[in-house]
């Protein structure tokens, strides 16, 4: 599985390398791993702009301009919530398409509503969202966040391969 990412981080390099465009991350659950598998490739620095972690609620608000009003209404797993972090990653960044994740990793923390292994993805650019998914992944804490980074860098890819 390993090398599934840094295969996909590989081909987003590529990929973002090609079309000139630099990414911008805003994670939650997954905590800088996207960022990480990006920047395990050598070359990085020509196309990954920065990776904002706002695991909590208030850094969500301060570091990326998630509206209150949407965090009370829809909680931060949600596609509003990630849609947000993916045009704030944009807006406070050099970037010109950006990635954002949250989710319920586990063990704890899932509701009937919003089960272990939910995760939300966004990806935007030019300041619009092109998509959001929701994911319900299986597997323990490792294995929902590793599945969150495959997803996310394979929608990164996708894009700069449309």
């Amino acid at each position: 599985m390993k090398d599934d990412i840094e295969a996909l981080a590989a081909a987003v390099g590529e990929a973002l390398g090609a079309s000139g465009q630099r990414l911008a991350t805003a994670e939650s659950c997954t905590g800088g791993w996207i960022a990480k598998a990006i920047t395990d490739v050598a070359g990085s620095s020509g196309w990954f702009d920065r990776g904002f972690v706002t695991y909590s609620n208030d850094a969500k608000r301060e570091m990326l301009g998630v509206q209150g009003d949407t965090l009370e209404r829809f909680g931060a797993v949600s596609e509003a919530v990630v849609r947000e972090m993916a045009a704030g990653a944009l807006a406070r960044s050099g970037a010109d398409i950006s990635v954002a994740v949250s989710g319920v990793a586990g063990p704890g923390g899932g509701s009937e509503a919003k089960p272990v292994g939910l995760v939300w993805l966004a990806w935007s650019q030019g300041g619009e969202a092109f998509g959001s998914r929701r994911f319900v992944f299986d597997g323990d804490r490792e294995a929902v966040r590793r599945q969150a980074v495959i997803a996310a860098l394979e929608g990164i890819r996708d894009r700069c391969n449309a």
